[in-house]
């Protein structure tokens, strides 16, 4: 019984590490390659035609020029390893490298779809770039045109208080010149009327001189 054990376990062992060490190898280029029940042209075929680019399981090899390998369907047999390859066949390659290339190409559509993308964004940030740029020099040519206002409102400003200031300094020297002139008028008046009194008092003087400065007829005849 435990003879019986160790050869299960020692079979379940050679299985296992025959199982870790598989290996995939493909049927080479343009063949339908049989698969036999032994390591020999002898031996009877128990899969027929595998076509070439079917994957096989390798299972062991040996020094016969024969590898035993594991098909699709399941079946065990013996392959001739000239007619099998570790890497596959042309044909399924160009179908790889073809759908890789198909991949690319959808890839580099869809890149393409996006660089567009974002060629017409750029285009767009940089016509609000320039959009931006031409309403802020309008900005800047309208806040300088504020500025000048203003400064020519507080000139302005300054004028119209300097001119009031100046007005109101006429106004003085006017009331001053006015009333200086109603002075000399009235004094104008004044030396008028003293000088008509003057006259008049000088016409008495004369009218009572005169008089008395005429000799007399006694005198006269005393001469």
């Amino acid at each position: 019984m435990t003879l019986y054990r160790l050869a299960i376990s020692a079979l379940f062992i050679f299985s296992s590490i025959a199982a870790a060490q598989a290996q995939t190898v493909w049927v080479d280029d343009q063949l339908y390659l049989p698969v036999r029940s032994g390591a020999g042209s002898q031996y009877r075929i128990i899969e027929n035609a595998v076509p070439s680019g079917t994957p096989l399981e390798v299972i062991e090899t040996s020094d016969t020029g024969y590898t035993r390998v594991r098909t699709a369907k399941g079946n065990d047999g013996w392959v001739s390893s000239q007619y099998i390859s570790n890497t596959p066949i042309a044909a399924d390659r160009l179908k790889t490298v073809s759908r890789q290339l198909e991949q690319a190409k959808t890839e580099l559509s869809s890149l393409k779809g996006q660089l567009k993308d974002v060629s017409s964004e750029r285009d767009t940030l940089s016509s609000a770039e320039s959009s931006l740029s031409t309403r802020s020099d309008e900005l800047q040519q309208e806040l300088r045109r504020i500025k000048n206002i203003a400064s020519n409102s507080i000139n302005l400003e300054r004028r119209n208080r300097e001119l009031l200031e100046e007005n109101q300094k006429l106004r003085n020297d006017l009331e001053v010149l006015t009333a200086e002139n109603e002075r000399l008028e009235a004094s104008k008046e004044s030396d008028f009327m003293l000088v008509g009194a003057g006259l008049v008092l000088g016409g008495v003087l004369l009218a009572l001189v005169i008089p008395m400065l005429k000799p007399t007829r006694k005198a006269d005849n005393w001469a």
